[in-house]
């Protein structure tokens, strides 16, 4: 059965120039990309994102890593990869969240750090289950962004100004 994952590549992996490495390692698992964008990560998306990491004390520096505040790198990759055991398949190639425990040969062992404030610099997000992974994608993505039709939509009308090229 096909499940749907959310990886963002880091600012420090951004900053590191290992964009190129980490898709070459998550090819690797031969799934689909069904979604890719850069996105400028607000303060509100990245407390979002981390909420279930509330209340813990490097909370604050977490959200600021997300933001690029650390790297000044104010950007993630957020893509979807799609298809059989796609959770898994990521999980694995990513390696454990501590670098340090982390394989050497897994994404985060060969390219993580923790700072001295013990903050894990591990230059990439995967989702830990398929419920987080529909929470994570619907945070990060707009349904027309994703060129398969994950989850149940439905059709809003909605007036907003749009930039546009002049």
């Amino acid at each position: 059965m096909n499940q749907a994952v959310l990886i963002l590549i880091k600012p420090d992996g951004l900053k590191k120039s290992l964009t190129g490495n980490i898709l070459t390692r998550l090819s690797e698992t031969k799934l689909e990309i069904i979604a890719a964008k850069m996105v400028r990560v607000s303060q509100e998306l990245a407390c979002e994102h981390y909420k279930h990491l509330k209340g813990k004390p490097f909370f604050n520096d977490l959200i600021k890593y997300l933001q690029g505040e650390l790297h000044d790198r104010k950007k993630v990759m957020a893509l979807v990869y799609w298809g059989p055991e796609a959770i898994k398949k990521c999980r694995e190639l990513a390696g454990a969240t501590n670098p340090e425990e982390a394989e050497s040969t897994s994404i985060r062992g060969s390219y993580g750090r923790i700072t001295t404030s013990g903050v894990y610099e591990n230059v990439i997000h995967v989702s830990s289950d398929v419920t987080e992974a529909e929470r994570e994608i619907k945070l990060w993505f707009n349904p027309e962004e994703i060129i398969v039709d994950l989850y149940s939509i439905k059709s809003v009308e909605e007036k907003k100004k749009l930039a546009v090229w002049a």
